[in-house]
Formats: C-alpha cells, structure tokens, sequence
C-alpha cells in the first residue's frame, strides 16, 4: 500500500464517523472472526488443524438499499449533524447478526464519495457512511455483485470496495483488478473453520462492464462459478457459499433460471464432495423459498433489509437465514448443516425507517405469517427448517 493510499484509508475511516459519532459512539471491536484473504496472509500464524476444527453459525441477510429516498433521509435525521447514521435502522436486527459467528449482507449499490451526490433510482449512489453500520450491525462480508454494481463505473466500484476495506468488512462479487477478481472473501470462524464467500449478477443493467475491466463485476455462469467455487476450495475452504443476484422481482416463487442453477450448482462434486455448501440468493425484493437440493440448502431470496417505500409492500420483507455448520466425521467429506432458521423482518417505514426482527417485535402477525409463506412454500419445513429467533 503506498503512501497516499494509507493516507487516503486514514482520512476515510475518520470521515465514515463524522455524523454518526455522537449520539451513537462507535463500538470497540468485538472479537470476531479474523479475515483471511488467502492461506499465506497467515503465514506463520497459528493455524487450527482441520480435525480440531469446530461447528460454526453463519447468518446472511437480503439486500441493502442505503440510497432509497426514505433510507436516505433517516440516516441524516439519525446523524443529528453533518453526515449520515444508518446504525439506528439496523439496530433491530443486530442481536441476530452479531451473535452469529459469521455474517453475510448484500449491499445493492455503489459507494460515492464523502461530498456526494447521493442518489436513488435509476442510478444509484450511498454515502459511504453505510460501511461504517454494517460493521457495527457485526457484518464480516458483503455481497457486491448487483444490477446496479457499475452505476458508477468502475470508479465507483473502486470506492465501494476501498470504503469496505477501510472499516475491515470483506468483500465479493465486484474487483479493482483481475488479481482481486480471482481471489475469493475467505474468512475464518472462531472454531478454526474457512469460509469463502462468491457472488455474482444475473446483469449490470445500463452500467455495462467496460471491455478493459472485465473483471469489474461477476456475471452468473455455472461453468465459472464452479471453477471459482473449486479453486476456494484449493485455498483451503471448508465451506463455499454462492451469493447470486437473481430471480424475478417481487415474485415469491423462484424463475425457471434460478431453479436451474441451482439444481447444477448443487450437483456438481469433486471427488465425490460438493463443491458448493450453501446458496443465498438477493434480488427479488420480496421473501422467497428456502430449498434442500441434491443436499444442499438453497435460499432463493433473502428479500430486502434495508429499503424505502417499495412498488409493493413485500419489497419491505426479508428473511435472515441462519445455518449451523459441524465439521465432518471423517476427512475429505463436506461440512453438514445441523440447524436450519430463518427469522422474519420488516423494513418498516414512517417518519424514520426501523429494520424490525418480527420474532422479536409484537404486531405485524400478517407479514410474520406471509413471510414464512413464501419461505416454507417447497417443502423446507420437512428437511428441518424452523423459524428461529
């Protein structure tokens, strides 16, 4: 890192508080899962046999809108001065996240700089400040693979990673370079256990991948999520988990193309293991099913988490899928899940937007029971999912 960009981190990671600080200090750290890019960062480091490896929780939540015009103007109210303050929103949910030994989000717009401008649909662009929240809500990873990833360009995807980078959350589906592109989030749970997050977008919508940096964004291919997915697996991966931005928006029920790709992901096997441990998919604006396919569990669409006043009221819903990992009886074989949860949540609007976890929240009986509908609506609750808190 040279010089200026330490520089530059420095003055960012100042500037992501400047708004938020006051009425809501940030948190000391707590002590989580360190980050492992790859297996030589930690060169050196002591390093949990894989036999002494230990079950784990992972929780990965629906799509992030920090740009949607009520969104926007909740997190300045919030920041009571200069700035934007999205912990407020989200403080409903972070019992359920930080007390997951891991956790995944889906942030479904591109970064721009501290001065702005901030805007919403079509194009859209968020305050960096919403890095500094998802850190605090005790996120480790976020998806950035969207339709509106290259909104920006690939300046904007530049910042969203560097803003990322600056308040320690990793990161997957977008790059600044092929090398970065290549390589996969891999984290490391308390127990000693590696996990590598992938994502990848069904389209980039009118911000097109420019012919120079193919490598800005991930594009959904079976063929190259499975080489990716194998190649985490080399870097010394226990669990692989596919985020994919699909599926139909505010359909419950998964498209044709979904249900495909999930059917060949999940069958594909090296050596007999499967290459992909868990899909978790965004994009659809509303909650949908849960799924065990060929073994493998498959949430087609997490929903939203955080969003403004939607096209329809299900564009508020979300689930929060929660699995619990145990390694495996003899070595070489897959990580098997021995919980399966999803917990209901409400983006609930008014004169400030509140996340709501609806486990935890008395009301809202209509959409607590729509939700676990559309998620139960292919024979989840058979394979063991419940509803968790």
């Amino acid at each position: 890192m040279s010089a200026h960009t330490r520089y530059a981190a420095v003055v960012l990671l100042a500037a992501l508080a400047v708004g938020c600080t006051r009425p809501h200090p940030v948190p000391r750290p707590a002590l989580r899962p360190s980050p492992e890019p790859t297996p030589r960062a930690h060169a050196g480091a002591p390093v949990t046999r894989a036999a002494d490896r230990q079950p784990f929780t992972l929780v990965a939540a629906g799509d992030v809108h920090p740009s949607d015009r009520e969104v926007l103007a909740t997190a300045r109210r919030d920041a009571a001065h200069d700035g934007y303050d999205y912990r407020p929103m989200l403080k409903g949910v972070r019992p359920v996240i930080s007390a997951a030994d891991l956790a995944l989000c889906h942030l479904d717009a591109p970064l721009g700089p501290l001065t702005g401008p901030f805007t919403g649909y079509p194009v859209l662009q968020a305050p960096p400040q919403i890095a500094t929240a998802l850190k605090a809500t005790g996120y480790d990873s976020c998806a950035t693979a969207s339709h509106h990833a290259l909104d920006r360009g690939v300046p904007g995807v530049r910042r969203t990673l560097e803003a990322l980078d600056t308040v320690g959350l990793r990161h997957a589906g977008s790059a600044r370079d092929a090398a970065e592109a290549a390589r996969p989030a891999l984290l490391r749970a308390p127990g000693g256990a590696r996990v590598a997050q992938l994502a990848y977008t069904y389209g980039t919508g009118s911000g097109r991948r420019p012919a120079y940096a193919p490598w800005a964004v991930n594009l959904l291919d079976a063929k190259r999520i499975v080489k990716d997915a194998r190649a985490a697996r080399r870097a010394g991966a226990d669990v692989v988990v596919v985020s994919p931005y699909w599926g139909t928006e505010y359909r419950t029920a998964p498209d044709a193309r979904q249900i495909r790709l999930a059917r060949l992901l999940t069958a594909s096997e090296t050596g007999g293991r499967p290459d992909i441990d868990l899909i978790v998919g965004t994009r659809a604006h509303t909650p949908q099913p849960y799924e065990k396919v060929n073994g493998t569990w498959v949430v087609y669409g997490l929903g939203d988490q955080l969003s403004g006043v939607m096209k329809q009221p299900s564009g508020n819903w979300g689930s929060i899928a929660r699995f619990r990992f145990a390694p495996p009886h003899r070595a070489g074989e897959r990580w098997r899940v021995t919980a399966a949860e999803y917990v209901p949540q409400f983006a609930q609007q008014g004169a400030r937007v509140r996340v709501r976890d609806l486990t935890r929240t008395g009301g809202h009986d209509r959409i607590r029971k729509e939700i676990g509908k559309a998620v139960l609506s292919r024979g989840a609750g058979a394979d063991g999912l419940t509803m968790g808190r």
